[in-house]
Order: C-alpha cells, then sequence, then structure tokens
C-alpha cells in the first residue's frame, strides 16, 4: 500500500523557520507565516519535514487513493520559495497572471522573494484555494 510522505506532524513551525540558513528566505518565510494564517484563517503546522500548512481536507481520487492536504501552504527550499495553492482550479490561473514574478508547476507557484509578488493577490490565491477545495471535498 502506498504511504503518503507528506503527513500533518508535531514539529515546530517556528523553529523550523528560524533553521533556515538564509536570512532573507527565513524573513520572507516569516511574512508568509503571518500572511497565510491572517487570510487562511488557519493556525500553521508542518507536513512532512519541510512544508508549513494551513488547514487540512481529506481528498479521494478515483482510483481510490485517498488522503489528507493542507488546504494551503509554503516551504522555504533553498532554490525557491515554493507556495502550494489548490491544482485543477481556473481561477488560479487568472489571478497568477496579476500575482508578479513566478514560475509554476503542476502543484507549486515558486517565487523568489515575497517583494516579488503582489501579497493582495496571494491573499486572493489563498482564500480561493480554500473555496475551491471546500467545493471540490466537501467535509463530511
Amino acid at each position: 500500500m502506498y504511504e503518503l510522505k507528506t503527513k500533518e506532524n508535531e514539529s515546530n513551525v517556528i523553529e523550523f523557520i528560524e533553521n533556515v540558513e538564509s536570512p532573507k528566505k527565513r524573513e520572507d518565510a516569516f511574512r508568509l507565516l503571518d500572511i497565510f494564517t491572517e487570510t487562511s484563517g488557519y493556525m500553521a503546522n508542518m507536513w512532512g519535514p519541510s512544508i508549513i500548512g494551513f488547514g487540512s481536507y481529506h481528498y479521494k481520487y478515483a482510483s481510490g487513493h485517498e488522503g489528507d492536504a493542507p488546504l494551503v501552504g509554503f516551504s522555504p527550499r533553498k532554490a525557491k520559495i515554493s507556495l502550494y495553492f489548490a491544482t485543477g482550479d481556473t481561477e488560479r490561473e487568472a489571478l497568477l497572471k496579476e500575482f508578479g514574478k513566478h514560475t509554476s508547476g503542476k502543484a507549486c507557484v515558486y517565487i523568489n522573494k515575497v517583494d516579488d509578488i503582489d501579497v493582495e493577490v496571494l491573499k486572493k490565491l489563498i482564500n480561493q484555494s480554500i473555496k475551491f477545495l471546500r467545493e471540490t471535498y466537501p467535509q463530511e
């Protein structure tokens, strides 16, 4: 049986951020922590060794694969900061056009620093992601 690696755990979010090597990334991580906490209304929790997640939802795919994931989150990685929003939401793509300097993969949006992006659009992305996931995976 497939074991999900990214699980919510009891690791300390503040300690994790304090151990980020780059002072600028550490400063940005604290800024993002404030923005995500305030906007989402959820307290931060560690998911796996390096993702700071907010809220959670349970998903189940047609294939039978299921699990839990944060509604939104971020990770201050060495190369770039990864932002996690819902995938499959068409409104996400429209908001990203106004977001500022970023690149995106299937599940992540990557930024170099918070100063490169529009924080108001970030807040819209957080709210839209939570709304989309709550509608797609209603809590039972």
